[in-house]
């Protein structure tokens, strides 16, 4: 059967150039993926129907669904738990599809270093996303999981040279390049951050005109065209002259998460944003998360606490499932779980948990190193688009 590539309607007019992946003409920003139910359908849908990248993240996404909460509240069973959860990613799906339209795009975060990402990634595709964005770990069995989806964009999140080149050769062998590449600078991100050590983070080895140039070599060093696979760069990107000065280095357009995260229309709790929306410079900071890679967020009164033991925690780090609460396999490597000290010492499904309930005194907030667009105000995410891809600048209604 014939495949017709999809043009996106831009409502947003803007002077930088379309991001095409897989044939779809888009506005140049990939909507950065926020687990725990921070970036799902409402975000999503509504990012795709402006003509953007629209991302849901995969991760515990049974937390908005009150009734998929029920069923699992007294289960610590971890097969249960993760059915449950690709139950809500489908019912995320479908539901972001209703607010873009069928010409929406809508792609899937899925973190590699899930123990359930294969089913993640596979119902995702079945749910009807347009692409699967894979970071936090090395993709290299994506274009497996998704042979039986030959239209949907598969586009990793890595952060320099040598972990393009890897995934590439990798890929190569299924005759498989990337859609597109997102590539994160550690310094400016937030979340889990792609740097495998702390003094790593601020390498100027990341620094996006160093690295775009030398993934470009990699690609065409390995015979596949630069032309076909735009690089998305990832982290600080906050006004259009950042986003046009990027795509001057030759990137395709950029991948932008806190932004998203303090719009009208995210999934997150008021409180969440309020958190993200009003932290000072000081108050951001990096941390050792548990998955063993530097993490960035506010410094709640949860994280101030953590890290005023954390060197106490760490000493007393034991192997199998450490003090873990729940023992479950949340992620395949944990530092908590598996009693590793070089990682953190809590349990991170816990405490994004209480920030996506909005518990400001006990949640953990990630968050990205630059100021927002609109300071502390919380707007609509079309306003968002207008300001990074045309540098307009509404004025909030009055009341």
């Amino acid at each position: 059967m014939a495949v017709y590539a999809r043009c996106v309607p831009k409502l947003i007019e803007s002077p930088l150039p379309s991001l095409v992946i897989r044939g779809h003409k888009l506005l140049p920003i990939i909507q950065g993926g926020m687990g725990v139910g921070i970036s799902a359908h409402r975000l999503a849908g509504a990012v795709a129907k402006e003509g953007a990248v629209g991302t849901i993240a995969s991760v515990d996404l049974r937390r908005l669904h009150p009734d998929l909460m029920q069923r699992t509240r007294k289960t610590f069973d971890h097969q249960a738990l993760a059915e449950t959860n690709v139950e809500a990613l489908d019912r995320e799906v479908r539901a972001a599809r209703n607010i873009a339209g069928a010409d929406g795009f809508i792609a899937v975060n899925v973190m590699r270093a899930l123990s359930n990402y294969a089913d993640m990634v596979v119902q995702a595709c079945r749910s009807g996303a347009d692409a699967i964005i894979m970071g936090a770990g090395l993709p290299m069995d994506l274009p497996e999981l998704t042979a039986d989806y030959p239209n949907v964009a598969l586009i990793p999140i890595l952060s320099e040279e040598r972990g393009v080149r890897a995934v590439l050769k990798k890929w190569a062998r299924r005759n498989r390049a990337p859609d597109a590449i997102v590539v994160e600078h550690p310094k400016y991100a937030g979340g889990h951050l792609g740097a495998t050590r702390m003094e790593e983070v601020n390498d100027p080895k990341f620094d996006f005109k160093r690295v775009l140039l030398e993934i470009r070599n990699v690609i065409q060093q390995l015979g596949m065209s630069v032309e076909k696979i735009p690089l998305i760069p990832a982290g600080g990107v906050n006004c259009f002259k950042k986003l046009q000065e990027l795509i001057n280095l030759g990137a395709g357009g950029a991948q932008i998460g806190t932004p998203f995260a303090v719009t009208e229309e995210c999934d997150a709790h008021p409180n969440f944003k309020k958190v993200l929306a009003e932290a000072k410079p000081e108050d951001i900071v990096t941390f050792m998360s548990t998955a063993g890679l530097p993490a960035r967020a506010v410094l709640t009164p949860w994280l101030k606490r953590y890290l005023a033991k954390e060197k106490q925690l760490r000493d007393k780090a034991t192997p199998e499932c450490g003090n873990c609460p729940s023992k479950l396999e949340c992620l395949t490597h944990c530092g908590f779980k598996d009693g590793n000290p070089a990682a953190g010492q809590f349990c991170i499904e816990t405490q994004l948990a209480a920030a996506q309930r909005g518990n400001i005194n006990c949640g953990l907030f990630f968050r990205g190193s630059e100021p927002l667009p609109f300071g502390s105000e919380i707007r609509r995410v079309r306003e968002l688009l207008e300001y990074l891809l045309a540098d307009k600048r509404a004025t909030p209604a009055a009341g």
